[in-house]
């Protein structure tokens, strides 16, 4: 420990005295079931039943990492159980707990290398972490702990897969309905086949095809980060800025593979909209409402003709289908470009060149097929970060023309990078005039430019973005634009195509549907197999859970890095006995195949909050009773429009859009169906900051141990050489990690408990400095000092009488704790309790006994930051069992209202002079009192004030 103990008397409160009460209380805890929450049916219910105050926090999911915790990692863990355990000591009956999200990549990656089971590698992670979250004394319910990778769990998880498999979105009722319902109305005739024949005419392929377009979750070919030399598929943010693999720095290719994806963009609109319903960061709702980014426009469609046709000349064979904001901007559109992912490149690429094409156009291929596919193939190659970001716009012509249905002018084609398949069509009207993009491409490739905006007097730029009088918009037909604002202008046009057949008015989204598939061994299996027709069939219940078969090797196959032409071959293929099985669904045994990609890492972080609420159900998900309870709307409570949900959320903002997205969307999904109660699944959101940590390097820029740097006059030295002090992130590679093991050690676990929720706003970064913990650790030596005498180890409280003041400074104290703890003001809190410390202290040191009403009231208030040490202070104050469960302090009124109120006074806006007067003094006596102050009078020289403000409680401005 820092601070020497040599020649201490014997019962001070030490790391040594902390660890012994840390370790016996835990142990009460555990044995008396202290922190068990009660539901209201099931094998958690009691016989007692339930408060009608619940609580249920919930903090965001840990990953169990190898390398265990370190101080910046339990900062909102900290902060969630202070909270619960206040709203616990209140009266409440508090839900909290914690489990693990324990499918995941680095698992996988470490069973490659060492050919240990990625389960052995995990559980024992997880008994790490366990301990860890023990030693800090966190208040859980243990019976609720749940693992994603226990079969028990991800059972619940397929069957919710399932769920959704076996759904489609009804648009017109806007929600999910079971997909039986749709078939019904196909064989019903309510609802017309594609291509009008009766469903009873139709073949099971056929019937299935149809259905598997309307279903939530489905197989389509959808474009991926394909590694070969990983032999997976990546998501973005594992693909560089380069185009290579993060893990191996392989080249990473663009290409459309088969894959599960899930139907979230039904879900789009009630995701942003229901965000107005939700107590979360703003920051956090616009993220969720960029990502999802809803536009309104126009869809346009422009008839194709082929290369040397001329426009006009015959029927367009087809049309390019656009989504635009920018519809008024039609008359400026001078060519068009397709995303090289987009599916009509080839029908629409003809096998020779027009006469006459420019050859800038042509990439120097001798064909259009050549210069398209090695356009292709050189886009493949980049990210799409790459391809927004280039301001350099490259791209090939397809050899063929569209109709600007507006004016009729024949217009280019092209493949263009910069267009992306994932975003609106898949394809653009190129204006050049409003566009900067657009202006460069046709700046590149000597394409026509035409403002369709006149730009403001001033403007001498390029594309014009901003607002004016619509020009050059205008067709022989007498349809014209010019003159219009913006804003009429897109009303206008929209009305023209919709009457023409040309399109109209349209909402579409940035989200795009989620990839559901991994081409990984440790994830969850998908509860799906396949007939020898490649029918897909959903397993029934009682075969669940599908448990994750033993294999031999758990990398997938990997190739020759630039063999791009290759697909994933997953490792569960390589388990034969497990993939090809003979099952019985219903109409005899026949033979199957099962999916062999499992689902990411987020599907068991989707649901999680549910199954805290009946962990031990074997029948059900969740008992629609315990979720009532726990997660249903209280429009009393809450207010009329309350979506109900998990009532605190707390975790990293950096989930503030993928898992909080798929989680809601799961959810609304159960919600549509029936299974919850709840619209959402996280009420209120609160994400906390970061503990940071100094870094140093030295005259080589190699990190050097920061607990072994010394600071002098303002310098740091290692072993007698000056280093560079930084500031980040605390991680091994930089040599700053603090771990809560030492800190428990140096100082307990209490004292590391209360420095972290001390150091700032729970919402804010900050960097540690272990040099400051001792200052939390002296504040709860005094108050141990004020209940034992550290000499003796006998208790030095009476109850012995309390003057006015001692109750003003306590029940203030009081009054702010509680203000604070209910709104996760914790540092505040504890600045409170440090002053009311130091005031008895001050107070009462010196005499016999503390006062055993003050001496209480401070373990009580204490107790949720340092439980601990407040639970064996409570004991030794003569009460039995534990304070888990309250009572917290109230406030006494009486002792919150000022007798007296001082007032600073302003002469001409600065402060001369003070006055105390009656807190329920009116403003005319507040005013007399203080023009009779001396320094005043002598400011007034015996005049009168041009004004006197009185602000009530506040302060007086005299105007001489």
């Amino acid at each position: 420990m820092n601070e020497s103990t040599e020649g201490a008397p014997p019962h001070r409160y030490t790391a040594a005295v902390a660890g012994d009460v840390e370790r016996r209380w835990q142990q009460y805890w555990d044995e008396h079931g202290t922190f068990h929450a009660p539901n209201p049916t099931g094998p958690l219910a009691e016989d007692a039943g339930v408060p009608e105050d619940k609580l249920f926090v919930q903090d965001m999911f840990p990953y169990p990492s190898g390398q265990g915790l370190h101080v910046g990692h339990p900062l909102g863990f900290i902060g969630t159980d202070v909270f619960a355990r206040y709203s616990r000591m209140t009266g409440r009956n508090v839900l909290h707990t914690m489990g693990f999200d324990a499918f995941g990549l680095p698992a996988e990656q470490y069973a490659v290398q060492t050919g240990q089971h990625p389960r052995t590698t995990t559980e024992n992670n997880i008994e790490r972490y366990l301990a860890q979250l023990r030693q800090l004394g966190f208040g859980h319910d243990t019976r609720r702990r749940i693992s994603t990778i226990d079969p028990e769990y991800y059972r619940w998880t397929q069957w919710i897969f399932l769920q959704i498999y076996n759904s489609w979105y009804d648009a017109e009722q806007g929600k999910a309905r079971p997909i039986a319902e749709l078939e019904e109305q196909y064989e019903r005739g309510e609802r017309a086949t594609p291509d009008g024949r009766d469903w009873s005419e139709l073949t099971r392929i056929e019937r299935s095809a149809i259905l598997d377009t309307h279903r939530l979750a489905y197989v389509d070919e959808s474009p991926v980060n394909w590694c070969p030399g990983l032999g997976t598929v990546l998501s973005n943010e594992e693909v560089t800025s380069e185009g290579r693999s993060e893990r191996g720095n392989f080249p990473v290719f663009q290409r459309n593979l088969k894959q599960w994806m899930m139907r979230i963009t039904a879900y789009a609109d009630r995701l942003i909209d229901d965000l107005d319903r939700l107590d979360w960061p703003e920051k956090v709702k616009a993220m969720q409402r960029n990502w999802i980014g809803r536009s309104r426009g126009a869809t346009v469609h422009f008839p194709v003709h082929a290369a040397a046709t001329e426009a006009g000349d015959e029927a367009a064979a087809s049309s390019i289908e656009v989504f635009t904001t920018r519809p008024d901007t039609l008359f400026g559109a001078t060519y068009m470009v397709l995303a090289p992912e987009h599916p009509m490149v080839d029908e629409l690429t003809p096998e020779q060149w027009p006469e006459g094409v420019d050859e800038r156009w042509t990439g120097g291929a001798s064909s259009p097929a050549e210069a398209v596919a090695a356009y292709r193939h050189a886009a493949s190659l980049k990210t799409e970060m790459d391809r927004q970001e280039n301001r350099d716009k490259t791209g090939v012509f397809t050899g063929c023309y569209a109709v600007n249905p507006v004016n009729g002018a024949r217009i280019p084609v092209f493949v263009a990078d910069y267009v992306l398949m994932g975003y609106g069509t898949g394809a653009i009207m190129a204006v050049p005039g409003q566009d900067q993009r657009d202006w460069d491409f046709a700046e590149a490739y000597g394409l026509e430019i035409i403002r369709t905006v006149q730009p403001d007097d001033d403007f001498d730029g390029e594309a014009y973005l901003g607002d004016g009088v619509v020009v050059n918009s205008a067709n022989d037909e007498g349809f014209s634009l010019n003159g219009l604002d913006i804003t009429e202008a897109k009303d206008a046009v929209v009305t023209w195509l919709s009457e023409h057949g040309y399109g109209g008015a349209d909402v579409q989204y940035k989200l795009r549907d989620w990839l559901f598939s991994r081409q990984r061994y440790w994830g969850e299996p998908f509860p799906i197999v396949y007939d020898v027709e490649g029918i897909a069939h959903a397993l029934p219940e009682h075969m669940l859970p599908v448990e994750l078969p033993e294999v031999e090797e758990y990398s997938p196959a990997t190739y020759d890095p630039e063999a791009a032409e290759t697909k994933p071959v997953p490792p569960l293929e390589k388990a034969t006995d497990w993939v090809e099985v003979e099952l019985d669904l219903g109409d005899g045994k026949r033979p199957y195949r099962r999916e062999t990609n499992t689902m990411p890492n987020w599907a068991g972080s989707c649901w999680y909050q549910l199954r805290y609420i009946d962990p031990t159900n074997s029948e059900r998900m969740c008992d629609p009773e315990n979720e009532r309870y726990w997660m249903g709307p209280r429009p009393e409570e809450h207010g009329p429009d309350d979506p109900g949900g998990v009532d605190l959320y707390v975790g990293g903002v950096e989930h503030a859009v993928l898992h909080l997205l798929y989680s809601r969307f799961w959810h609304k999904v159960l919600y549509d169906l029936g299974y919850v109660s709840s619209e959402e699944p996280y009420r209120k959101l609160f994400n906390q900051g970061y503990i940071q940590a100094y870094a140093y390097t030295d005259s080589r820029g190699v990190y050097v141990p920061a607990e072994e740097v010394v600071e002098e006059n303002g310098r740091f030295f290692y072993n007698g050489e000056e280093v560079t002090q930084e500031y980040g992130k605390m991680g091994k590679s930089l040599k700053n990690v603090v771990t809560p093991d030492q800190m428990a050690e140096e100082y307990g676990v209490d004292t590391f408990r209360f420095y972290e929720m001390s150091m700032g706003p729970l919402e804010d970064s900050r960097p540690w400095a272990t040099k400051d913990v001792v200052g939390a650790h002296r504040f709860l030596q005094r108050l141990w000092r004020l209940i034992v005498d550290e000499n003796t180890g006998r208790l030095r409280v009476a109850d012995v009488e309390t003057s006015t003041e001692d109750r003003k400074q306590l029940h203030r104290a009081i009054a702010g704790v509680r203000e604070d703890f209910a709104g996760l003001r914790f540092n505040t809190a504890g600045a409170k309790l440090i002053e009311l410390n130091n005031y008895v202290t001050k107070t009462y040191s010196a005499a016999e006994a503390t006062p055993r009403e003050l001496a209480e009231a401070l373990v009580l208030m204490i107790a949720p930051m340092c439980p601990h040490v407040a639970e064996e202070l409570w004991h030794r104050l003569g009460h039995e069992g534990s304070l888990a469960h309250g009572p917290f302090p109230e406030a006494d009124e009486r002792y919150l209202v000022d007798e007296t109120v001082e007032y600073p006074i302003q002469v001409n806006g600065k402060v001369r002079s003070r006055v105390t007067v009656p807190a329920d003094a009116d403003q005319d006596a507040v005013q007399a009192a203080a023009l009779a102050e001396e320094k005043v009078a002598a400011a007034l020289d015996g005049g009168e004030p041009r004004k006197v403000i009185v602000v009530p409680g506040r302060l007086v401005n005299v105007v001489v």
